[in-house]
């Protein structure tokens, strides 16, 4: 198989930006500088681009720690806007209208499902160079259901982005285990995180917004 592509991965950073254009100045990490965050995002995947062009495969540290410090930078960013908006859903701030509410309890919760799945994609089994690769030197954190298919899948199949995006979406959406089993500790410690971020931003904002109504 060859290396994957890193557009989808490029793509999924870009909607987490432009996502952040649409919030409320309120919500937003740096108010009045609203162009930082995306700006810094456009930099990270421009570096990442410029250091390994077309497929991703090429295993070098510096563009490990590159992409685990955008990664941080976006889980940051959806971090503060959740707390921002629990606080506000907890103190009883006022909402324009309950598809304002709703509005940004969407964005916030799309912008946590693509973080998880960067995280996914990024640390199970090295990387996705390292995937790439066949490197076993670190073993994998996920057992998709194609590894044990057999003949409808193609020889030297693994992971790549868009499946660690329907785990991560999976996992936000159905608060339970997915098709996909967590055999490595930190994993399963993750998808528990991200379930219960999901379920608390859910109840929270739609509860609110009913309220509103």
């Amino acid at each position: 198989m060859r290396a994957e592509r890193r557009w989808p991965m490029a793509a999924a950073v870009m909607v987490v930006g432009l996502l952040f254009e649409l919030l409320p100045e309120d919500f937003r990490m740096f108010p009045g500088l609203s162009f930082v965050y995306p700006t810094f995002l456009a930099v990270f995947l421009i570096v990442l681009i410029v250091g390994d062009p077309g497929r991703i495969d090429r295993q070098r540290r510096w563009l490990r720690v590159t992409t685990g410090l955008m990664i941080a930078t976006i889980t940051l960013a959806t971090a503060f806007q959740a707390v921002r908006l629990v606080v506000g859903i907890l103190t009883q701030a006022s909402f324009d209208s309950a598809g304002q509410l709703l509005a940004i309890g969407g964005i916030i919760w799309v912008s946590n499902v693509v973080a998880y799945a960067l995280w996914f994609w990024d640390l199970d089994a090295g990387g996705a160079a390292a995937r790439a690769n066949g490197d076993t030197s670190i073993p994998p954190a996920f057992v998709f259901p194609e590894h044990s298919m057999g003949d409808p899948v193609p020889a030297g199949w693994y992971p790549q982005f868009v499946d660690y995006v329907a785990l991560s979406f999976n996992t936000a959406l159905a608060f339970s285990p997915t098709d996909v089993s967590a055999i490595r500790p930190w994993a399963k410690l993750m998808m528990i995180s991200e379930s219960l971020t999901s379920l608390a931003l859910g109840a929270l904002v739609i509860a609110y917004a009913v309220n509103i109504l």
